[in-house]
């Protein structure tokens, strides 16, 4: 199943964005569930996230969101995650 990670980063945390973004990308590679991630841009600058997890539970993905070092940096204002149905692409 597909799930999909929305985070909508806090205002003025851009640098948190910045010092955690490595690790953010090795749990990325290194957990084997992400079919899609990319972040939001807005004004030339990232401000969230959006990740595609394939896995087999909402509990699942919801704890693939918490372990992510972005969200244990605090950078997020915002997480919701949500079985996602593709249909195109």
């Amino acid at each position: 199943m597909l799930y999909a990670v929305i985070c909508r980063d806090k205002p003025d945390h851009l640098q948190t964005r910045l010092d955690t973004r490595e690790r953010h990308l090795e749990h990325i590679r290194g957990s084997g569930i992400v079919a899609q991630a990319g972040p939001f841009i807005e004004n030339e600058k990232m401000c969230g996230s959006l990740v595609i997890l394939e896995t087999d539970s909402l509990e699942s993905a919801q704890d693939w969101a918490a372990k992510d070092p972005y969200a244990l940096a605090g950078l997020f204002e915002s997480v919701t995650v949500i079985e996602w149905k593709k249909v195109i692409g």
